[in-house]
């Protein structure tokens, strides 16, 4: 279940080398260091080094292993091979049954219970946002994850202020739901996109 790297019009997203940790580290921890991307906040250089490595040997382990090809990929330009961002699969457990056209015919109490899903990071320089670069790299993983994958459904999770994420969400496709609950406050605004055969 190891992702080959995707190729897109102007970008390539592949996986992360060691060679990458500074790039990395200025986009997630300097140059997005006020933005909520539902992690426990900025790293310093060791730690992320320390990530750096982490990703790298996940994409072995889970593969060998058989799971799901979780994992943060490098976002880098085709015509000068600079790292603009990270995108990638994540785990997304959550309280899905909490949104309206995810509620079943079940009890009440069952929507606060978490299902997990599985779902779509991304995240770029804010020197290339704006750009059209999210939606592209963020379409390349819907189909990889569609055609290969043969995934049921994808998701993306975002805050309610973070409007250019909600975009992205609606450019590649997604339906758009928000949390009537306030809780969890990282779970507001939900994308969902299924993968439907041909002629449905």
């Amino acid at each position: 279940m190891r992702v080959p790297p995707l190729e897109t019009k102007r970008l390539m997203i592949r996986p992360f080398t060691m060679d990458d940790l500074d790039d990395i580290h200025q986009i997630l921890d300097i140059d997005l260091n006020t933005a909520d991307l539902a992690t426990e906040g900025t790293k310093t250089r060791n730690e992320r080094q320390q990530w750096l490595q982490w990703t790298i040997l996940n994409y072995k382990e889970l593969a060998r292993l058989n799971q799901p090809p979780y994992a943060d990929r490098a976002v880098v330009l085709k015509q000068t091979q600079q790292v603009i961002g990270a995108c990638g699969f994540v785990p997304c457990l959550a309280p899905f049954g909490q949104l309206p056209s995810w509620q079943s015919a079940s009890h009440e109490a069952v929507t606060h219970f978490n299902s997990p899903e599985f779902g779509l990071f991304y995240a770029f320089s804010p020197a290339y946002q704006r750009q059209g670069y999210a939606t592209e790299a963020t379409k390349a993983l819907i189909d990889y994850a569609f055609a290969q994958l043969h995934l049921e459904r994808i998701v993306a999770t975002t805050t309610y202020e973070n409007l250019a994420s909600i975009g992205v969400m609606r450019k590649v496709g997604m339906r758009i739901e928000k949390n009537p609950y306030p809780d969890p406050p990282w779970f507001q605004v939900v994308g969902a996109l299924e993968n439907r055969p041909p002629n449905m």
